[in-house]
């Protein structure tokens, strides 16, 4: 390896504890020995943006079912010419990701098939997106309706008479293959649009990038904001809850929320009691379906907590918005600021071109325009809704198992594989049909303990932000857009490019400038920590982290580019931001002044005196 290059995985020694992390994970997931040479011949970046903390067995259906469905719907199914999946590995607990490039002779091949199918999704956007939410929430309800109950004593009596022929174990046996199967469908479901709102709003980005020499990357990006999204809705809910709170006089009753979710319970109860309460009740369970499931994490991890399971959470946010309201302020979103500005850069840069190239462009941006929104909306349905739903079936099932012996707590089931979990189902049910105890418990109890000291090692380090040698120049589109991993960047994270002391450069994400105090979070249990004024620090955000966006003065990732949800959310709350900085959450500490220039992408520590806590330490155990 050059001294231009990233460590090798082949290379790096598991924190120590973790001795042996590759066996509890599948074979086809990890470097295996034997591929050495082919797998150090790729570059691999990690994808802290959606895995940012060490992943547990069971949890690879996150990255394998969603980084598949993506490459499925590039390569086969819209056959977009210049674009084919993204391979993945798990290193030490972390997702590593290499972009599958499109060989150059087999481009044009492609092209007819793409426009041919791109175009009638493009041409029938609305009827199809219709028919694709029926979809989803038929595959919602269907996950809803699976039960993973305890075994009864015996068959039931009707089913003996009836002549069905089988036992709850088979249909225990069946939910759990249709909990797998159900989520697999909703991911393909999951970049049936998608993708396609990427190529169109790069289609817009390129053709800007050729008709208007210089044009800043914000600018396009600013000319489609403002659009309403879906994914705000939850936020909006609470919004709303807490004006009406204010109107009734119930604001009294949010001076100190509870955070634990018994309390949480006591406390609904007391504005259920109170004048005007049943009706702020009724509001607040309104909201709640479906706009409750809805996680301060990512969708992706056993232990997300939803508003749903959760009040608390969504209580101390509308606590902090009545504080707001009582305090004179404006917790809207100033929607019509950015429509104003979204229409004078696109009339600006309109009047730049000729008749032919205005048509083009406005045809361009029209589509972009149409199809922008789905590029946070599908969060909703299916990071949040969909995975909320398969998250708390998965954990009764793990709780039934426990209640058997399987394992030491309600939720170790995440330690096992998803295969291996049908096999400890298998067991469970073997032991029932012959009446005999299950294996299970004489052998997982250890095995957890085990893998969970590994997890727990793994959680200690904090990834390298890519591995072995990067390529001259990156050129793939959604690597770029998506994930920040820019040439710029890459030489940032190999102490190539030209450093400053105190200093972080990322993608110029959203526009402005701010100085103020850091706040680094390092998960979401701490956005309560968050105060008025300060810039949030952290090594990526999520899109409910909506509620705390009125009180930070901007925001910093660690990665993420010009089409993450930080960059989307922060430029809809017009507020500066740097992206992709690779570093910043590990290195910044709480309470530091900092200065955020959103315009040029770069991050300053003013004061390198504060003692805070860093994103890496505030990691720790955020695996739990």
């Amino acid at each position: 390896m050059t001294a231009k290059s990233f460590p090798s995985p082949y290379e790096q020694q598991p924190a120590p504890g973790a001795e042996g992390w590759k066996d509890i994970y599948a074979y086809n997931l990890v470097f295996q020995d034997n591929r050495r040479a082919e797998e150090e011949a790729k570059f691999w970046f990690c994808d802290s943006q959606h895995w940012p903390t060490v992943t547990k067995p069971f949890e690879t259906i996150g990255f394998e079912f969603a980084v598949k469905c993506l490459g499925q719907y590039n390569a086969r199914h819209l056959r977009i010419p210049t674009a084919n999946g993204i391979e993945f590995r798990i290193h030490n607990g972390y997702v590593f990701m290499s972009p599958v490039a499109v060989p150059e002779d087999q481009v044009e091949a492609r092209v007819p098939d793409f426009m041919e199918r791109a175009g009638h999704y493009f041409r029938n956007w609305d009827s199809l997106l219709d028919n694709w939410h029926g979809k989803i929430r038929g595959t919602i309800k269907e996950i809803e309706a699976l039960d993973f109950s305890a075994l009864p004593e015996k068959v039931a009596t009707e089913d003996i008479l009836a002549g069905k022929g089988t036992g709850p174990n088979t249909d225990l046996l069946a939910a759990y293959d249709s909990l797998i199967a159900l989520a697999y469908r909703a991911w393909q479901y999951h970049f049936e649009f998608l993708n396609l709102g990427y190529v169109a709003y790069l289609d817009l980005f390129m053709f800007c990038k050729s008709v208007f020499p210089g044009i800043p990357d914000q600018a396009i990006a600013k000319m489609v904001q403002g659009v309403d999204m879906e994914l705000f809705r939850p936020d909006d809910e609470l919004k709303k809850l807490a004006k009406l709170a204010v109107e009734l006089e119930l604001d009294a009753l949010f001076r100190d929320v509870p955070a634990d979710t018994a309390a949480a319970g006591d406390l609904l109860a007391a504005i259920a009691a109170a004048d005007g309460g049943d009706r702020w009740i009724g509001s607040w369970t309104e909201a709640q379906d479906p706009w409750f499931n809805f996680t301060t994490g990512n969708g992706f991890y056993a232990h997300d907590k939803y508003w749903l399971d959760y009040p608390e959470i969504p209580l101390g946010f509308i606590a902090g918005y009545i504080d707001r309201l009582k305090a004179g302020q404006d917790i809207d979103r100033n929607v019509a600021e950015l429509v104003a500005e979204r229409d004078r850069i696109t009339e600006e840069y309109s009047e730049l071109l000729d008749p032919e190239d205005l048509e083009a462009f406005q045809g361009k941006l029209g589509l972009a325009r149409t199809v922008y929104p789905y590029v946070e909306n599908h969060n909703f349905y299916i990071e949040h809704w969909t995975m909320g739903v398969f998250w708390r079936k998965a954990r009764q099932l793990s709780k039934m198992l426990h209640d058997q012996g399987f394992w030491p707590q309600e939720n170790d089931m995440f330690y096992l594989r998803r295969d291996e979990v049908r096999e400890a189902l298998f067991d469970y049910v073997t032991g029932w049909s012959v009446g005999a105890a299950p294996i299970g418990p004489d052998y997982w109890p250890a095995e957890v303990e085990r893998r969970r000291g590994m997890v727990d090692a793994l959680a200690q380090e904090r990834p390298q932000p890519a591995l072995n040698t990067p390529p001259a120049v990156i050129t793939e589109p959604f690597t770029l857009m998506l994930w920040g991993i820019t040439d710029d960047q890459i030489q940032n994270w190999l102490g190539a490019g030209e450093t400053v002391e105190g200093e972080f450069k990322g993608m110029a994400a959203s526009a402005g400038v701010a100085e103020g105090p850091a706040r680094v979070i390092g998960n979401s249990d701490q956005l309560s920590e968050v105060q008025d004024g300060e810039i949030l620090v952290a090594p990526v955000t999520a899109p409910s982290w909506g509620p705390i966006f009125g009180k930070i003065r901007a925001t910093v990732t660690d990665i993420g580019g010009m089409m993450s949800h930080a960059a989307i959310v922060c430029r809809e709350y017009g507020m500066p931001a740097v992206t992709g900085t690779g570093t910043a959450s590990a290195e910044i500490r709480t309470g530091q002044i900092i200065r955020v220039d959103g315009n040029n992408g770069v991050v300053t520590v003013l004061d390198k005196t504060a003692t805070g806590e860093t994103g890496t330490e505030s990691l720790e155990g955020s695996h739990a």
